[in-house]
């Protein structure tokens, strides 16, 4: 069968004008869907209000023409914002990691202290020999500084010639039988220094006792003795130095962060290394007011009975601090807490793999837990394995270092913008809206608090701007250089 030229060419024509058609609404359906939006359809998406670009601050209810520039107003869907100071981490990365979080508290710490303290000697419980009057060291007894003493032990003799002429002035007197004679020459025997069990003795022998036999006056430790046989002494030199035993101080050094903690009182244990089998209980009786400079700690001193003598001073102990303070407060685990030496950060977990570094105060520490104080609110998500990670992912987005500035300007008005013109007392800026001001975005020439604000800026740097509103206008105080990109 014969196809006429004609007919052959009317029909090439009509299959290229097919074709041209298809394409046509192929292409129309593909632009079509480009223009909607990748993650719903409009009609998904809630339309909280229209706005123009150039006058962000300005809010519309329905769409049109935007009444300061020739162009749309562009609509703002809900979930549109994202909080600049909260990091997302996706799920595949959540695993990876093995993040982990733990819930928020309120309890009450272990109210323990466990410490490290020493014996030492109870200086409540010290005797000082002293010569009563002046003469001469007879005798000495063979004791030595270190020796244990029962109370009564003789250490010198000493020849006292004043007593001796007073002695028999008193006897005199007692052969008289005058009660008034008798009483003032007892009482002047008194008063030169004399012992009243002398006087005594003396008044029943009938005969004087020039030698005085200086004894220890309580049970204890000879710490010093300062005779020698033939030596002489004055009246109040001092000649031996006893220490008692029979209680025992114990110094324990506690941090001064926890000297809040600690009340008089308070009930403490300690076991020593030489009776690990026999702990001793006892009570703090002072925490003393001063703390050490280097080691900046508090001492607490209690008092331990020591009827046997065997608690020896300078013996270490392993002492345990029972607090009677007991307080509600919230609690996190310790592995949560980030420190970077100027404060402390926790990393708080807000569902779907957003996460937000926190600020907080802490308190004591105690069983793998720790006080805060403030930061943080009960029944919060905190994250306890993997936080590092997330807090150098913060720190490379600047979300760490966009809230120290945060805190930094609090009370200014920020912005951000880029150098014209810069001399040492205004600076030319092109700047975005002041939104705490309602001020759009505009190029003009502000005055600075202080050359130094602007120290190491050039024209073309792009900063964050934080300024203070005064009567003559902005005034700017903080000028800091971000990225190039703008």
């Amino acid at each position: 069968m014969k196809i006429s030229t004609f007919g052959f060419a009317v029909a090439v024509l009509t299959v290229g004008i097919g074709a041209a058609g298809g394409g046509y609404w192929l292409a129309q359906r593909q632009a079509k869907h480009e223009l909607l939006p990748s993650s719903a359809p409009t009609d998904e998406r809630k339309v909280l209000y229209w706005y123009d670009p150039m006058q962000p601050e300005q809010r519309f209810d329905k769409p049109g023409k935007s009444p300061f520039m020739d162009m749309e107003l562009v609509p703002k869907y809900a979930g549109s914002e994202q909080d600049p100071s909260v990091l997302s981490v996706p799920a595949q990365a959540v695993q990876n990691l093995g993040m982990r979080t733990s819930t928020v508290i309120r309890g009450v710490l272990p109210s323990d202290i466990e410490v490290v303290g020493s014996l030492a000697y109870n200086q409540r419980e010290v005797a000082n020999l002293q010569a009563r009057a002046g003469g001469f060291v007879e005798r000495v007894y063979g004791r030595a500084p270190g020796d244990v003493l029962p109370a009564g032990t003789p250490l010198v003799d000493l020849l006292i010639p004043e007593w001796s002429a007073a002695q028999l002035e008193f006897l005199a007197v007692l052969r008289t039988g005058d009660a008034r004679l008798i009483t003032a020459a007892q009482e002047r025997l008194r008063l030169l220094g004399m012992p009243q069990a002398l006087i005594e003795q003396v008044r029943r022998s009938g005969k004087p006792r020039a030698v005085q036999t200086l004894t220890t006056p309580i049970s204890g430790e000879l710490q010093a003795l300062q005779v020698r046989a033939g030596m002489t002494v004055e009246a109040g030199q001092d000649l031996a130095l006893i220490n008692g035993l029979s209680s025992v101080w114990l110094d324990a050094a506690i941090p001064e962060a926890m000297a809040g903690s600690i009340q008089v009182g308070d009930e403490i244990r300690a076991n020593l290394t030489a009776f690990p089998d026999r702990p001793l209980l006892g009570r703090v009786i002072a925490l003393l007011p001063s703390a050490d400079p280097q080691t900046r700690t508090l001492t607490v001193r209690s008092e331990l009975p020591n009827p046997a003598g065997k608690l020896r001073p300078g013996m270490f102990a392993a002492v345990r601090l029972n607090s009677a303070v007991e307080q509600s407060t919230l609690l996190v685990p310790s592995e949560a807490v980030i420190r970077t030496g100027k404060r402390a950060l926790v990393m708080l977990a807000e569902g779907d793999g957003r996460y937000r570094p926190q600020e907080i105060t802490l308190g004591r520490e105690a069983d793998g837990r720790l006080e805060v104080f403030s930061g943080l609110e009960e029944g919060q998500a905190v994250v306890t394995s993997g936080q590092f990670l997330i807090d150098s992912e913060a720190s490379l987005q600047g979300i760490l270092a966009g809230n120290a500035e945060q805190d930094s300007t609090e009370g200014l008005h920020v912005s951000h913008g880029v150098i014209r013109a810069l001399d040492g007392k205004q600076v030319t800026l092109e700047h975005g809206s002041f939104e705490s001001l309602n001020m759009p975005g505009m190029t003009m020439a502000f005055p600075l608090v202080s050359s130094e604000v602007a120290v190491g800026l050039k024209p073309g740097d792009h900063v964050r701007i934080a300024a203070r509103q005064t009567n003559s206008g902005l005034l700017i105080e903080q000028l800091r250089k971000e990225g190039d990109q703008p």
